[in-house]
């Protein structure tokens, strides 16, 4: 219980350079990386983001840890994130797994009630984003979407007959039936 406040001047000295050291390896491993290991997060991004913090964290504060440790669990961290990338743009199944996909949550100025209960979304919600992107009407609106960051797309009345942008999220397809059109215009 005595060191509660200070061990000794060596545990200082040695925090602030692990923790110097094992900061400017994890930035320049993460720029070597590209930026899809920064980009906007979905749920695998989280992920992986929190596990090289805790790891910052661990490597910095816990003497056992030698830096060279926490640089390769930084490494494969990185490595592991950038594979399952690669591999979620050249496969499908990999790329619903660790992304997921959008859905449709308001279509045709009507909420999809039951898609919003499951990505448990309130009214309230969709009203305020329709507000804070110059709407006075769920009419004005062909479509809101949910995307796999957990933002919330809104795409005003279409321009033209194609819906090319909508075809990969979760109901449209359904919606577009059940109106009785032909997607992308064919």
């Amino acid at each position: 219980m005595e060191k509660i406040f200070f061990e000794s001047w060596e545990s200082l000295i040695r925090t602030s350079v692990i923790t110097i050291l094992a900061y400017v390896t994890l930035i320049v491993m993460l720029r070597v990386s590209g930026k899809r290991t920064l980009a906007k997060m979905n749920a695998f991004d989280f992920i992986v983001t929190v596990a090289l913090g805790s790891t910052l964290a661990t490597v910095a504060l816990n003497k056992s840890v030698p830096l060279t440790d926490g640089a390769l669990a930084f490494f494969l961290l990185i490595f592991l994130q950038y594979v399952i990338t690669w591999l979620s743009v050249r496969v499908k199944a990999v790329q619903t797994i660790v992304t997921g996909t959008p859905s449709l949550l308001l279509y045709k100025g009507k909420l999809l009630d039951e898609v919003m209960k499951k990505e448990r979304i309130t009214t309230e919600e969709i009203f305020a984003k329709a507000r804070a992107e110059g709407f006075s009407t769920l009419d004005e609106i062909d479509a809101m979407v949910m995307e796999t960051t957990g933002d919330i797309t809104i795409m005003s009345a279409a321009k033209s007959a194609g819906t090319d942008t909508l075809e990969n999220v979760r109901h449209f397809t359904e919606m577009e039936k059940k109106r009785g059109t032909v997607i992308n215009g064919t």
